[in-house]
């Protein structure tokens, strides 16, 4: 693994007073002398209780994870390699050598599988299914399987960090970093965890419906420049199905009752139309991404042959 003095951890909080400290230590006693906590502005003593276990505190400038980790990596890291966790005790500090290890191997970024062991009660019923659903989505959009896009223990070159595009403020950032890495070809790498169970007294951040929806939504957004058939065919299908119902309604009406619905059958044949047009469209965005990749591919080849 890369030596700890190339190393920052980052340990994104909020309210996280419970289990910050234990945190701290623990990646401190691990050899890492570097240890970044960067606060969405608790109202607690989170930011107190970190420097007192020797970690360095900063208050990041807007709310959420997304805006703390792109905050913290361009303005508060200058060193080579990342490892990011969670600050509510989830991760163990224990398996950050695991967690680093591909970076020596030529990986940029390192996803850590929480599915790979987790403890009872880690997760509710809810969030495992949500998961899988996100991870099933994202390899069927994206064509890779990370396995657990959603995880907040990672490792990550300084470098391959500057090449994602980021935006999300919220948890959706996991989602992001991992459209993006598929994206941007970086080579990526998943590592077995164990996943534990928030200490008591320690309460969780997420939402699972709201941010649940959000990372759905995020994962859609992106698949318009990754998979431009799925983004427009999916919308041109449902477009279409629903544009078929109401045909078949009209016409049901017409010829069963000879009650005639010319709105309703106008509604319906522009909703087939426009089903038709986005799946043409979704060919065609798929087809001009797919010559653009062989041209990036032939441009490299002829590149390296230099």
């Amino acid at each position: 693994m890369p030596d700890p003095e190339r190393v920052t951890v980052l340990l994104p909080t909020y309210d996280e007073a419970a289990t910050i400290g234990d945190c701290v230590d623990g990646f401190r006693e691990q050899g890492f002398d570097d240890v970044l906590v960067m606060d969405g502005g608790s109202d607690d003593d989170t930011r107190e209780i970190a420097r007192e276990h020797g970690a360095r505190v900063e208050i990041q400038s807007a709310s959420g994870k997304g805006q703390a980790i792109r905050e913290a990596v361009r303005e508060h890291i200058d060193r080579e390699y990342v490892l990011m966790a969670d600050g509510d005790g989830t991760y163990r500090p224990e398996e950050a050598d695991r967690m680093l290890a591909p970076l020596e191997e030529g990986y940029e970024h390192v996803i850590g599988d929480r599915f790979a062991d987790m403890e009872d009660g880690a997760m509710t019923r809810l969030n495992k299914v949500g998961n899988k659903l996100t991870n099933r989505l994202f390899s069927f959009i994206h064509g890779e399987s990370f396995d657990d896009i959603l995880s907040g223990y990672r490792a990550f070159s300084r470098a391959s960090f500057e090449r994602l595009r980021l935006s999300a403020d919220g948890f959706g950032i996991e989602t992001e970093m991992a459209v993006e890495c598929a994206k941007q070809g970086i080579p990526t790498a998943v590592v077995p965890i164990t996943y534990l169970e928030r200490p008591a007294g320690s309460n969780t951040n997420l939402h699972p419906i709201r941010d649940g929806g959000i990372i759905f939504l995020e994962l859609f957004r992106r698949a318009k420049t990754s998979n431009p058939l799925f983004y427009f065919g999916s919308v041109g299908v449902v477009s279409g199905l629903a544009g078929a119902a109401v045909a078949a309604f009209v016409a049901i009406e017409w010829f069963v009752y000879g009650v005639p619905h010319q709105i309703w059958a106008l509604v319906g044949a522009a909703g087939i139309l426009l089903g038709v047009q986005l799946l043409m469209f979704g060919v065609l965005s798929d087809l001009i991404l797919t010559l653009h990749r062989e041209q990036l591919d032939r441009i490299e080849s002829i590149a390296d042959e230099e």
